[in-house]
């Protein structure tokens, strides 16, 4: 499968241990597979640095490492989903245990409704009802350096 990482640079090697901490599924190098969103990633920060948004090309063997790494996979916007976006956001590292995390995004959509729900203000049934109005994009994040060189093929950037 191709995947793509929307930035300002280009990423031949990239590096899980790099990135912040408490992102959605915590410290590892971000993909999707959805060429559009990598796109809208790379302007949104070429733009805040004042440098050329870059769409790095990958192709990855996903099968490969589904039984032979730990694995995570969120199909859709679910209470499990929730908890672990506000586990990560506060800083009690649930990825921690994982080498590959897949799942919806808590972009600018659905951060309200994740803020809202990580400090009270909605329950789980109320925030998944609201949640339940969009369809979730998707981002991959790779926390083991050895599926990065094992499985993930740099191809290009455009």
């Amino acid at each position: 499968m191709l995947l793509f990482h929307g930035g300002t640079e280009i990423v031949e090697k990239p590096l899980c241990h790099v990135g912040r901490q408490n992102l959605d599924f915590g410290q590892g190098f971000y993909l999707t597979d959805l060429k559009e969103q990598s796109l809208n990633w790379a302007i949104r920060h070429g733009k805040l640095r004042n440098k050329k948004p870059i769409i790095n090309v990958y192709s990855f063997d996903k099968i490969s490492i589904l039984n032979k790494f730990s694995c995570l996979i969120f199909d859709s916007y679910n209470k499990e989903w929730l908890d672990f976006i506000v586990k990560s956001r506060n800083s009690e590292k649930p990825w921690k245990k994982f080498d590959y995390i897949e799942g919806g995004i808590a972009d600018d959509r659905v951060v309200d409704t994740v803020v809202l729900y990580s400090l009270g203000l909605l329950s789980a049934t109320d925030a998944l009802q609201r949640l339940a109005f969009y369809s979730p994009n998707n981002q991959i994040c790779i926390l083991n350096q050895n599926i990065i060189d094992k499985y993930l093929k740099f191809e290009g950037y455009e």
